[in-house]
């Protein structure tokens, strides 16, 4: 089953920057061949189930492998079974009607 995730994995007791162990989990994503988006507060992933979270425990694992005690986790996620949906597409439909002129109804 296709799944498109939105992950935000944030070490904690490491100080205050955290990019590397984002750059960290961003690699792990894709060497296991997932499709991503990274941006201003998580990343985007697109896959199998079992890879998306089979990887999403990877990275937890790479994180406290780093040095990381403790890691909180948010995570989203859906599935489709009525057709195939592609993050891109998704944000294609809002751009599309976006840029389509309304009527207005005063």
């Amino acid at each position: 089953m296709k799944v498109i995730a939105d992950l935000c994995v944030v070490p904690i007791g490491v100080g205050v920057s955290v990019s590397k162990y984002v750059t960290a989990c961003e690699e792990v994503l894709k060497e296991a061949g997932l499709k991503t988006k990274l941006h201003a507060y998580g990343t985007n992933i697109e896959g199998e189930w079992e890879a998306v979270f089979a990887a999403i425990r990877r990275c937890h694992e790479v994180v406290h492998e780093m040095g990381a005690p403790r890691i909180t986790t948010t995570l989203k996620f859906g599935t489709r079974t009525d057709r195939t949906q592609t993050m891109e597409d998704k944000v294609n439909s809002v751009q599309k009607q976006a840029a389509t002129p309304k009527k207005r109804t005063n």
